[in-house]
């Protein structure tokens, strides 16, 4: 057997400095917070907040719920409609929360910013990481290029990157490694890169970080937590070091990330929606939450020790979906935090952070299944002991962002059925012995004020936006000028309107998927212009389009009147293939970046680090058809540096042989392959992994060449 040797120049990673993490179960006792907020006028604010949201939520929703009942009760009230009752407060409930949120946005837009967060110098040294899963790394190495540009020349010596991956497929591996093997290895040490695979991804991201906690975690006060597409600038870095170097109380400071680069329809129009009402709900967040806010998994700092200390997630109890590993680990490492006594902010106002959208509607799709599924998990946390109201709120928000879809479909599956058994039964005009009729009468003039209300409350927070972008000259145009703003703003709304049904009804049979217990996997993000061939389009939307047009048939069966009511949902269903095909691929997009509509503010003005990223974008290699092996055993450098790259098994003399299936399979194809070629052919992916994995494997493979 050949001896491994690992080359110390080309150990991608520093010296271990380890953390423990202890494992944490559902029901713990709460910690008070360690430090209460210093200034009074923060906690008036938040409380006058909460106090508004409070008031707002319970009025509308009142005033709905009252009108739906006055509505449906003239005589009597069904069965069938005190079913429509609950499901329509349920709605409005919702959407009432929704809107208190935005307008408590709009007014924090509204006003200066008088009340900013303390920062001071920083002492220490901070970790990025960049957690990653089958990634095109070359694209993820422009944007770390960039930063660390930027940081170099603003903050040297202050912060170090982890490129920490999860990949499980051979021929991203070897990519990987020719990506960052000479970002590894440069001479830049005032802000080094380092690179770790890991061989067992279990827990998957928040595994991920764990592991880098207990290893690393010791030697960084603060570790900053990116995704694969994210990108900040060092002023960005900066600050959130700063900040929380300021609060020694507070384990977690997020950003709002602002999304960038979107070439597609689809992601034109909720980068357009981020950027102008986007800073609506944040600002409403921010207000709200005080230190007691939320994680969203990404750009965002967090205090190492008190990570370690408190956010290792509990093992759920049964099996997958609902059971197993933690999936939307962010929310519940965020809550964790805040049970053991640390805050968690939501700061609003650093800029120069951001983040890309997924390209298409089917690729939301996709990541929704996954979404769905892990807040889902978070039910037994809303009921757990020791969590503050606000973080029960958090985890409440993130069950009604999917079950939502259930309510609303299932309101108007109800409203059908009620105007169906108006239309089939015959109405009993003499029940009991009476001499007077009973006449069914429904109050459409009441039914109508209602309906433009909800229209209203779900139509304000777009107004909201589009009103504070006007109102700021310089902002408004950076959108290209008040008529190109207000036609975006349209035109978003409309397209948005138009995708909510196709969204509505694949969320619901999601979360139905799930409820039946099938499990979503974990599949790498796309990062194309997601264009898909229109029979593949079809193929996804067929059901929905079908279902558009049996409750559009029968509505207008029943009554022209109740096939207009129904046109908004049903009309977004009928068109969802050729929807959801112009949601996809860059040149779609044409004719919309040709009116100059659905811009972004960078586009006016380019932010340097975007601009320095767009220039590193220009230079990417074509991806090579050559297998990995091939590529390996061909560059000897790169060679040297994947063998000091694997971590060896431990020897002792009572260690049990841990037998691996796909190992033995391939060392014997390697025995008995005649070439490299025949080798190729002979191996399965995991097999291919296995060899990467083994040394002595790999130096046998050099016969074969």
């Amino acid at each position: 057997m050949t001896e491994n040797k690992v080359f110390p120049n080309d150990k991608a990673l520093p010296k271990e400095s380890p953390l423990s993490m202890p494992r944490h179960k559902v029901n713990e006792p709460r910690i008070p917070l360690r430090k209460k907020q210093s200034r009074w006028l923060f906690s008036i604010h938040i409380l006058l907040s909460r106090l508004l949201i409070i008031a707002i939520t319970l009025g509308l929703s009142i005033y709905g719920v009252t009108e739906m009942y006055g509505v449906l009760s003239t005589n009597t009230v069904t069965n069938l409609q005190w079913v429509f009752l609950v499901l329509f407060s349920i709605n409005f409930f919702w959407i009432s929360f929704a809107f208190s949120q935005a307008i408590l946005g709009f007014l924090m837009c509204l006003k200066p910013r008088f009340l900013k967060h303390k920062e001071t110098d920083v002492g220490f040294t901070t970790a990025i990481l960049l957690p990653i899963y089958n990634e095109e790394p070359y694209r993820i190495k422009a944007a770390l290029e960039a930063m660390r540009d930027d940081l170099l020349d603003k903050a040297p010596g202050k912060y170090a990157f982890f490129i920490l991956s999860d990949t499980n497929r051979a021929d991203a591996w070897v990519r990987e490694e020719e990506a960052f093997f000479e970002l590894t290895n440069d001479a830049k040490t005032d802000c080094p890169i380092y690179y770790r695979r890991r061989q067992n991804n279990e827990e998957r991201k928040a595994g991920n970080i764990a592991d880098w906690v207990q290893r690393w975690g010791g030697a960084y006060e603060a570790m900053i937590v990116l995704d694969a597409d994210s990108v900040m600038s060092a002023d960005c870095f900066i600050t959130l070091s700063r900040r929380l170097a300021a609060a020694p109380g507070v384990g977690l400071i997020q950003t709002l990330p602002t999304i960038v680069r979107a070439e597609t329809l689809y992601g034109r129009l909720q980068q357009f929606a981020n950027h102008c009402f986007g800073p609506i709900y944040a600002e409403g967040l921010s207000a709200w939450h005080g230190v007691s806010s939320n994680f969203w998994g990404h750009n965002a700092i967090i205090r190492t020790k008190a990570f370690a200390e408190s956010s290792c997630l509990p093992i759920l109890a049964g099996k997958p979906p609902f059971g197993g590993n933690v999936l939307s680990h962010d929310f519940i490492e965020a809550a964790l935090l805040r049970r053991a006594g640390w805050g968690v902010r939501f700061d609003t106002d650093i800029d120069a952070s951001f983040e890309e959208a997924p390209p298409s509607l089917i690729d939301v799709l996709i990541r929704d299944r996954r979404w769905c599924q892990g807040n889902l998990q978070h039910t037994p946390f809303m009921f757990a002991r020791g969590f503050v109201f606000p973080t029960r709120l958090h985890i409440f928000s993130g069950l009604m962002s999917y079950l939502s879809a259930v309510f609303w479909l299932s309101l108007i599956v109800v409203g059908l059925a009620i105007a169906i058994q108006a239309y089939v039964v015959r109405p009993e005009y003499f029940s009991d012995l009476s001499l007077f009729p009973i006449w069914p009468v429904f109050d459409a003039e009441r039914a109508l004020s209602l309906f433009y209300v909800s229209m209203a409350l779900i139509a304000a927070p777009k107004v909201f936006g589009w009103f504070a972008a006007m109102i700021n000259i310089p902002r408004c145009l950076r959108f290209g000028g008040p008529i190109l703003l207000t036609l975006s703003t349209l035109l978003e709304a409309v397209m948005s309107a138009l995708y909510a049904p196709i969204l509505m009804v694949s969320q619901f049979g999601v979360v139905l998927a799930i409820l039946r217990g099938k499990d979503s996997g974990w599949m790498p993000q796309s990062r194309d212009d997601g264009a898909l061939k229109w029979a593949v389009v079809a193929r996804t939307h067929y059901g929905h389009t079908l279902f558009g047009f049996i409750v559009a048939g029968i509505a207008i069966l029943l009554s022209k009147e109740l096939f207009f009511w129904l046109l908004p949902v049903t009309a977004g269903l009928m068109l969802s293939i050729p929807l959801s095909w112009l949601s996809g691929g860059i040149r779609r997009m044409r004719l919309v970046r040709m009116l100059g509509l659905l811009r972004a503010p960078q586009e006016k003005r380019a932010v340097p680090i975007l601009a320095e990223l767009e220039q590193n974008m220009q230079s990417l290699p074509e991806r090579s058809e050559t297998s990995p092996l091939f590529r390996l055993l061909a560059n000897p450098t790169l060679y040297k540096w994947h063998l000091a790259q694997l971590v060896p098994s431990p020897i002792t003399p009572n260690a049990a042989v841990v037998f691996h299936a796909p190992t033995v399979t391939a060392q014997w194809k390697v025995n008995n392959a005649h070439s490299m070629e025949h080798l190729e052919g002979m191996l399965e992916g995991n097999e291919t992994m296995a060899l990467l994995n083994c040394p002595s494997c790999i130096e046998q493979l050099k016969s074969l060449t």
